[in-house]
């Protein structure tokens, strides 16, 4: 586990957390690690008028697809039954959350968000989310087997999404846009965001994190 919050706030202060949900064999450390988000979130709060909000990110367990497995993993109970309450015993406000995820955790976001729906979740970021419209697209070991995908195919419930804000951002060199362009022009109403110039890599999510970061705070608060 490993969070942050922007300068001069309390974790007393029951700022509105957000769940960072990293990418497949990542941990989560390398939100903080590799994509810095604790700067950016500074620069937002500090120099762009961007209300505070706390970002927490805990690991996803096996394939770090967000998902209950057949042997017995489960990351959306161990976010929703033991993460939040954690974080809300340390002062926290997490009655409504956000979620943001990177590829398969820009996936889990958007499913845990249809799980749960608009009464716990206040905004989504899924950025370059790896979807597949297929169980034979899929990358191995993501699933446990076909009727496992569509157990948790989220192009099959984006009527449970409806009323979250979301936000999907994806680069155009990235090998999920096909299927994430799709996915977006599914969804009612469209989704913040958009395809714009990059690749399913660092550079690319560090690039487009700050009008996630602003996205995420102008709807935790």
């Amino acid at each position: 586990m490993d969070g942050c919050l922007p300068a001069g706030s309390d974790s007393r202060d029951e700022l509105p957390v957000c769940v960072a949900m990293h990418g497949r064999d990542g941990t989560h450390a390398w939100v903080f690690d590799t994509l810095a988000v604790q700067y950016y979130l500074a620069d937002a709060v500090q120099n762009r008028g961007v209300p505070p909000i706390a970002i927490a990110s805990i690991d996803g367990g096996a394939a770090t697809n967000w998902h209950p497995r057949n042997d017995g993993d489960d990351p959306q109970a161990m976010i929703v039954a033991e993460f939040l309450p954690l974080l809300a015993r340390r002062g926290l406000g997490t009655k409504q959350f956000g979620l943001w995820g990177w590829s398969l955790g820009g996936y889990g976001a958007l499913l845990l968000a249809s799980v749960l729906g608009p009464a716990r979740v206040a905004a989504v970021v899924a950025s370059s989310p790896a979807l597949w419209r297929t169980p034979g697209e899929t990358a191995p070991d993501v699933f446990d087997d076909p009727a496992d995908f569509e157990r948790n195919n989220v192009f099959t419930r984006e009527a449970q999404l409806r009323g979250i804000p979301l936000r999907i951002d994806i680069g155009d060199n990235d090998p999920f846009v096909s299927a994430v362009k799709q996915f977006r022009a599914e969804l009612t109403p469209t989704a913040d965001g958009g395809v714009t110039s990059g690749f399913h890599d660092a550079a690319y999510w560090m690039r487009v994190a700050p009008a996630e970061i602003e996205f995420l705070g102008s709807h935790l608060t």
